[in-house]
């Protein structure tokens, strides 16, 4: 089935949330498939906000593996406490960076990212994957990102 979002640019970070929010729940609502859920949601957030890269990387054998994404090619496995993704499955909290290069340890897959948000996706208490976030701009992701995204996250935990 298509679905066309409803897209907003001329109102505030946090509308574009609210009004994104909704729609991404009715495509994945009783839609069983993780992989197809998490392939729209990164569709949406890429279509809604034309950030660099967007996607998600799930654990498998003790390290992220790449999942769905939208944006150029990535990098493909990520060990434990490696990177922004990687620390923040170690650490199992959200990590905003400003700037990729002050992070100590930053994994550059692409030379155009210039600030990143990573989040934790549970499963219970268990982190099971990231959803990671890429911006061409210096300090584009703020706790506004953090609260809205973690709300995304929550629709496939639920």
């Amino acid at each position: 089935m298509a679905e066309d979002l409803v897209i907003l640019k001329d109102t505030s970070k946090e509308q574009q949330y609210i009004s994104l929010i909704p729609q991404i729940a009715a495509l994945i609502n009783g839609e069983p498939d993780q992989t197809a859920n998490l392939a729209n949601i990164a569709a949406a957030l890429k279509e809604q906000f034309n950030w660099f890269w967007v996607g998600f990387y799930l654990v498998k054998s003790d390290e992220l593996v790449l999942g769905p994404f939208q944006g150029p090619v990535a990098c493909t496995r990520i060990q434990k406490g490696r990177g922004v993704c990687g620390t923040s499955w170690q650490r199992a909290e959200t990590v905003i960076v400003p700037d990729v290069d002050e992070f100590p340890g930053h994994i550059a897959c692409a030379s155009a990212s210039r600030s990143e948000i990573v989040l934790p996706v549970f499963n219970g208490s268990e982190v099971i994957g990231v959803l990671d976030v890429d911006s061409e701009h210096l300090a584009h992701f703020d706790e506004v990102d953090a609260v809205y995204l973690r709300k995304i996250l929550n629709l496939i935990s639920a």
